[in-house]
């Protein structure tokens, strides 16, 4: 084998360990995050009898401060109103179930409907939102739970009747390192030492939560790269020296 053939082989090989070096570290510090648009069968129970209604349903995280604020969506319409509800006559709200590391309840809510919902059509749903607290870490699942429309001076109640997933799996740690499960707060939030809050309260805890793998898991992977990333430097080195001989 020739000198340049040597030189070319050598590169491509120190090339293709960079790379892999390269995507091993990128796998250690992706973020264990999992969004599904669940089909949720809703079974109403309202004023005037059953009704029912299929909604695609997506649940979404951001990180605020030490909590996450969800967000359910509705892609159709459930159930419906022998009459006509004016703008601002419908009142939505549900809850979300929490489950895996931890457990519990989240109750989000929205506005009212800002246009009039015609008689005996589905009722679009706005977004829901509410606050996640986390109080343990791990990988946590986020299902759609009871719906709950208030309109007119009446209550219809919906609840899932096909046993739906996750709309979404995310991995979290607790305020505070990590901690038992329990049920999250009413009125959207909860404190991290247990319990209920009310509506708008804030963890007294430390550490923001995290969307990835522990600290150490990422240190010691970005560690391995660079010990790798140097061995490959030094075949390089030891390459070049050995032709200039």
């Amino acid at each position: 084998m020739s000198h340049s053939t040597h030189r070319t082989a050598s590169r491509g090989g120190a090339l293709a360990l960079v790379a892999s070096v390269v995507a091993g570290v990128a796998l250690t510090t992706a973020p264990a995050a999992y969004a599904n648009t669940v089909d949720v069968d809703y079974q109403c129970q309202t004023p005037i009898g059953q009704k029912s209604g299929v909604s695609p349903i997506n649940i979404t995280a951001a990180p605020t401060g030490s909590s996450y604020k969800l967000t359910m969506s509705f892609e159709k319409g459930v159930s419906s109103s022998p009459i006509e509800l004016g703008a601002g006559a419908m009142n939505p709200s549900a809850v979300i179930k929490v489950g895996g590391a931890d457990s519990g309840e989240v109750p989000v809510s929205g506005p009212p409907n800002a246009q009039p919902i015609p008689a005996n059509t589905p009722i679009k749903i706005n977004d829901l939102t509410g606050t996640y607290n986390p109080k343990a870490s791990g990988t946590v699942t986020f299902t759609a739970g009871t719906l709950t429309i208030k309109a007119l001076g009446t209550t219809t109640t919906c609840n899932p009747s096909n046993n739906p997933g996750p709309s979404l799996t995310l991995s979290v740690t607790a305020a505070g390192g990590s901690g038992s499960s329990g049920s999250s707060g009413s009125s959207g939030s909860s404190s991290s030492s247990g319990g209920s809050g009310t509506s708008g309260s804030t963890d007294t805890g430390g550490t923001l939560p995290k969307t990835g793998p522990d600290d150490s898991t990422i240190a010691l992977g970005t560690f391995g790269g660079t010990v790798l990333l140097i061995g490959v430097g030094g075949v390089l080195w030891l390459t070049r020296r050995s032709q200039t001989r």
